[in-house]
C-alpha cells in the first residue's frame, strides 16, 4: 500500500514538473516574441500640435496717388489778366491762383446796380402814392359821413343823389388806396428781382478769380497771361487753368485678388517698402471699394500715407505686405504633417499605444510653413510628418520627435 502511494506521488511530481517546464517555455517564447515585435516596429518622425500665433500675409505692389486732385476751370469766359502760380508751387486754401478780365460782366454788374436803385426809387414813389390816396380817401369818407348824419338828423334836407355821389366817391377812394398799395407791393417785388440779378452778376464777378480749394501743389499750368478761357459750364470744350494736387497725404492704392478680398478689413496693418526712396513705412487699411473690378477680378484697397516732408511723389510704386488673417493663439501643425484629399484633410495620429490612426481634421489660416487646426486634434497630440504612404492604420510604430520641425516652430514663434 505504501509502495503504491509512493508511485502515485512520483507520477504527480513528474506531471507537475512537465507543466511547469511547459509554462516556463511558453513565457519565455512570449517575451521573446514581444521583444522581437518591438525591435521590428519602425521609427517615425512626429510633431506635436502646438499653440502659436499664425497669420496669412499678402504681398502686392501698390501705387501712390494724390489724396485729392482737381483741374480748376473758370466759371465764366474771359481773358487771363494775372496768373500767380506755376508748376511746383505750394498753395494754401483760399489763395488766388489767377484773375480773369471780363469787361462785359463788369457792365452787367453796373446795370444790375442801376436796376436796384431804380426799384428803390419806384418803392419810394409808390409809398407816396399810397399816402396821397389814403389822404384823399379820408377826406371823401369824412364828407360822406357828414352828409349821412345831416340826412338822418333832418330827413329830406340832403338830396338822395348827393348822398349816393358821396358814398360812391368814398368807395372809389378806398379802391384807389388798395391800388396804390398793390403798386407798392409790386415795386418791392421788383426790388427783390433787381437785387437777385445784382447778386447773380456779383457772384459771377467773384468767379473771375481762380481760388485754391485746398492746400496742395500746382502740378500743371495750362494757360498764360492773355489766354482766352472758356466758361467751364459752356458746351464748348473748356480748357482748365491749373491742376492742383494734395500730396501732404497720399493714397496708396493696392489691388487685392478675389481669393483674399473677403479677408481684408479696414484697420488691417500694412508693411510698406518704397524702392524709390529705400524707405520703410507702416500703415493700415483705411478704405476699400467692397466690390471687385470685373475686368481684373480685384478689389481696390487704399492706405493713407502721411507725406509732410514730400519725399514721396504720386506715381511711385511700393511693395505692400498685408496681414489679412491673424490668430494670436491657434492650434497649429507644420504643412508637412497634413494629407490633403479631394474631399477631406487628414493626419496620421499616434495614439497612446503607439499605433497609427488616420484622423480627419478641419483647417483654417495657412501661413508659409504652418496651418491652423480648427477641429480633430488636441494640443500635444503627436502626428507623423511626411512619408504618409509608408504607414497604415493600426500599425505599431516608435515615435520620435522631429527636431527639424521643432526648430522651425521655435523660429516662427520668435519671429511672430
Amino acid at each position: 500500500m505504501r509502495t503504491q502511494q509512493i508511485v502515485q506521488g512520483g507520477a504527480a511530481f513528474a506531471l507537475l514538473a512537465i507543466y511547469l517546464g511547459f509554462a516556463t517555455g511558453c513565457s519565455r517564447s512570449g517575451a521573446s516574441s514581444h521583444s522581437a515585435s518591438a525591435e521590428s516596429a519602425p521609427h517615425v518622425a512626429v510633431v506635436q500640435a502646438r499653440r502659436a500665433p499664425i497669420s496669412n500675409s499678402l504681398s502686392i505692389a501698390g501705387e501712390f496717388l494724390p489724396y485729392q486732385e482737381v483741374e480748376l476751370h473758370a466759371k465764366v469766359a474771359g481773358y487771363i489778366k494775372n496768373i500767380n502760380v506755376d508748376i511746383g508751387d505750394h498753395v494754401h486754401t483760399g489763395q488766388v491762383l489767377a484773375v480773369l478780365e471780363i469787361p462785359e460782366l463788369t457792365a452787367e454788374l453796373q446795370g444790375a446796380d442801376a436796376g436796384v436803385r431804380h426799384s428803390q426809387e419806384e418803392i419810394t414813389r409808390a409809398q407816396n402814392e399810397v399816402s396821397r390816396a389814403e389822404a384823399d380817401q379820408a377826406a371823401v369818407h369824412a364828407a360822406a359821413a357828414r352828409l349821412q348824419q345831416a340826412s338822418q338828423a333832418r330827413p329830406g334836407l340832403i338830396a338822395e343823389q348827393e348822398l349816393d355821389d358821396a358814398v360812391a366817391k368814398d368807395r372809389s377812394g378806398e379802391a384807389q388806396v388798395e391800388s396804390a398799395k398793390a403798386a407798392l407791393a409790386a415795386a418791392r417785388q421788383q426790388l427783390e428781382v433787381s437785387q437777385a440779378e445784382r447778386q447773380h452778376y456779383a457772384a459771377l464777378s467773384e468767379y473771375s478769380k481762380i481760388i485754391a480749394p485746398f492746400d496742395g501743389v500746382v502740378t500743371w499750368r495750362y494757360a498764360d497771361t492773355g489766354s482766352l478761357i472758356q466758361a467751364g459750364t459752356s458746351n464748348i470744350a473748356s480748357q482748365p487753368v491749373v491742376k492742383l494736387s494734395q500730396i501732404n497725404v497720399l493714397r496708396l492704392r493696392i489691388p487685392v485678388p478675389e481669393s483674399l478680398a473677403a479677408s481684408v478689413r479696414d484697420g488691417d496693418q500694412a508693411d510698406i517698402q518704397v524702392q524709390a526712396t529705400n524707405g520703410h513705412l507702416t500703415g493700415k487699411v483705411i478704405r476699400s471699394t467692397d466690390s471687385l473690378d470685373f475686368s481684373t477680378r480685384t478689389m481696390q484697397v487704399e492706405i493713407d500715407v502721411p507725406n509732410s516732408n514730400y519725399k514721396l511723389s504720386p506715381g511711385m510704386y511700393a511693395n505692400v505686405t498685408l496681414q489679412v488673417q491673424n490668430s494670436p493663439l491657434a492650434l497649429t501643425l507644420p504643412l508637412q504633417a497634413i494629407k490633403r484629399g479631394t474631399d477631406k484633410t487628414t493626419v496620421l495620429l499616434i495614439d497612446p499605444q503607439d499605433r497609427v490612426q488616420e484622423r480627419e481634421i478641419q483647417t483654417g489660416i495657412e501661413s508659409a510653413n504652418r496651418i491652423q487646426v480648427l477641429s480633430g486634434l488636441n494640443e500635444g497630440d503627436q502626428v507623423i510628418v511626411g512619408n504618409f504612404g509608408e504607414y497604415h492604420d493600426g500599425e505599431h510604430v516608435i515615435p520620435k520627435l522631429s527636431s527639424l520641425a521643432e526648430d522651425k516652430y521655435v523660429a516662427e514663434s520668435g519671429a511672430q
